[in-house]
């Protein structure tokens, strides 16, 4: 079965360039990916002279790099090149059904694709893309089934949050206002950069261990998601090896995150850091990591990073001397212990809650599989 049996296929079309505009005049129009939401677009033109049009219902594709992105269009709109519209024939398919489809088929879709200097994908090639044979009473039960499970995966990820402003708002009920002695984060740290890739290493014993590299390291938290792994000596495992409760920061990357860090609870096994990681071993009798890891997000050590970092191009880094440099406050340990009991209480249930929604992907994903392959 063929992906034209079940719905009609709308290439998008740009309209002339004077008729776009920020006034709200016309329909909506929408260009490509960048327009996507979570289920719909937003509005950021409107066109007055549109060529191609979706109705409300239609699912919207983005054709050309990244191809396979959906999003549902909930009004009539203009769409340009870079998208497609697919009309469900009520008849025959359901439209949350072909908005799974299509997410399902994003990587058939991409190998469809074709370019040199960036891949679309063409309109024959979705009028041939295959699709599952299943009568429109099945469809539903399919798409109910997976918007049932997203929902879930939705209400998670909200109560994640909700969490974490949680743990925000105490920070701020308690150090806030708070009086404490200055220091700068050399005097209460040791800090250290991390390990040179592509370094000299001829004639040395070497071993693979895994690291941390930049992308591991985001506002607030640790991402294992993926571990790469570099050959390293002896020497510089233990040189750079990472403990629990380690603080890793990044000295570069956007303005609004230059010096984003975190803390990492349980590194594996002989783990080590790049070198465009700083790993922060707090002095614990002084400063907390629970403490220090929230500090970092204020507004305090954001002014200073923002001040201090040397940008290029939209990109931003900071220098060990200035890292060193960091001005903290330092509250009583007392208060700092209280605040640090709280934030392992809330992490106990932040641990739950994403404990079910892995379990809610994975069970995501064997669906999709099932129904999709």
């Amino acid at each position: 079965m063929l992906l034209s049996d079940i719905c009609e296929i709308i290439m998008g079309q740009s309209p002339s360039s004077d008729s776009y505009n920020v006034k709200g005049q016309g329909l909506p129009f929408f260009q490509g990916n960048a327009d996507f939401g979570k289920l719909y677009p937003s509005v950021r033109l409107w066109c007055n002279c549109p060529i191609k049009k979706a109705e409300a219902g239609d699912l919207l594709v983005s054709v050309r790099a990244p191809i396979g992105a959906v999003n549902l269009a909930n009004q009539k709109c203009c769409i340009g090149r870079g998208l497609a519209a697919l009309r469900p024939y009520r008849d025959k398919c359901d439209a949350m059904y072909l908005y799974y489809l299509i997410k399902a088929g994003k990587n058939k879709l991409n190998w469809l694709g074709t370019g040199s200097t960036f891949k679309a994908i063409t309109r024959s090639s979705l009028l041939s893309f295959n699709v599952p044979d299943y009568c429109i009473a099945f469809q539903r039960k399919i798409s109910g089934k997976l918007w049932s499970v997203d929902k879930l995966i939705h209400q998670r990820n909200e109560q994640l949050k909700l969490f974490d402003l949680l743990i925000q708002s105490r920070f701020l009920e308690m150090f806030g206002m708070s009086e404490g002695i200055d220091k700068h984060l050399e005097d209460v740290a040791d800090i250290c950069s991390g390990i040179t890739k592509g370094r000299k290493v001829l004639g040395l014993e070497l071993r693979e261990v895994p690291y941390m590299a930049v992308s591991n390291v985001k506002m607030g938290y640790i991402d294992l998601s993926t571990v790469k792994t570099i050959m390293a000596t002896e020497n510089e495992i233990k040189q750079y090896r990472l403990f629990p409760n380690d603080i890793l920061m990044t000295e570069g990357g956007d303005p609004d995150k230059v010096g984003r860090g975190a803390i990492i609870r349980n590194p594996p096994k002989d783990c080590i850091h790049q070198n465009h990681i700083f790993r922060v071993r707090l002095h614990k009798d002084v400063l907390l990591p629970e403490f220090f890891e929230e500090y970092l997000q204020g507004n305090s050590a954001r002014r200073y990073f923002l001040k201090a970092a040397k940008q290029t191009t939209g990109i931003a880094s900071i220098n060990m001397k200035q890292l060193r440099a960091l001005p903290v406050k330092i509250p009583p340990i007392k208060v700092q212990i209280q605040y640090s009991d709280f934030v392992h209480q809330v992490d106990k249930s932040k641990m739950a809650v994403q404990k079910s929604l892995d379990e809610l992907e994975i069970l995501k994903k064997s669906l999709m599989q099932t129904y999709f392959g």
